[in-house]
């Protein structure tokens, strides 16, 4: 059952290989990093997130329209099932961030952020202000190419984006909620400009390589209730 509905808008996957055991090294007991091509892969999601509303309930006009940016990892919960584990969610509105940080037990951080589409070119900007860590950035351009049929898809591609459940901690204790989706529709994407260090806050070494871009204009979420792993 849904307790939030939402909709991700103007995505952007950018996704970079790292040795399997530097991840694990950041993750709580109980999850167990996920590989693809013998490594694992952290992810830098930014996007707008619009629609944010309670089942049965309005959206609130401002309150529910914002940029946001996350970075990811896959991971295997002590249930056996696959998941995402956040290390940051950086959103531009202060009441999402306290609650994100209260009620969900998510790492959020509230910045000052900006999603501007023109033509095939996304552009992303974030500073971050609070809690911690002021000044974090993400600037990202990437310019949108052609949208992908199923069977252009590759493995990898649905490694990292077909992902329908989250874990986090909550006063304490381990957790997971669904996230129900469509299919992404995703484009092939190029990344023309990438200022980051959002990564590196999270605790690990900046990127060596050029990321992986995937696109995408959006899906509406379901967001299921936590429940203990």
């Amino acid at each position: 059952m849904a307790v939030m509905i939402q909709s991700w808008c103007d995505l952007t996957f950018l996704h970079w290989r790292y040795p399997a055991e530097q991840v694990q090294a950041l993750l709580p007991p109980g999850l167990t990093v996920e590989t693809h091509d013998g490594a694992a892969w952290i992810g830098l999601v930014p996007f707008r997130m619009e629609g944010v509303r309670l089942p049965g309930a309005p959206a609130l006009p401002w309150l529910s329209r914002f940029p946001e940016t996350n970075v990811r990892t896959y991971v295997r919960g002590p249930d056996g099932l696959s998941g995402i584990w956040f290390f940051s969610l950086d959103a531009a509105r202060l009441p999402a961030v306290s609650v994100g940080r209260a009620a969900y037990g998510l790492p959020y951080f509230w910045s000052s952020m900006a999603v501007e589409v023109v033509g095939p070119r996304m552009v992303y900007r974030g500073r971050r202000r609070w809690p911690g860590q002021a000044g974090a950035r993400c600037d990202v351009s990437v310019r949108v190419g052609d949208e992908l049929a199923e069977g252009d898809l590759r493995p990898l591609d649905h490694f990292l984006t077909a992902r329908f459940r989250l874990y986090s901690r909550l006063a304490g204790r381990m957790v997971a909620a669904k996230a129900d989706h469509p299919p992404w529709p995703l484009r092939r994407a190029e990344a023309e400009h990438v200022d980051q260090d959002v990564v590196q806050a999270a605790g690990l070494p900046a990127p060596d390589h050029d990321p992986l871009v995937l696109a995408s204009a959006g899906v509406t979420v379901q967001i299921g209730m936590w429940r203990p792993v």
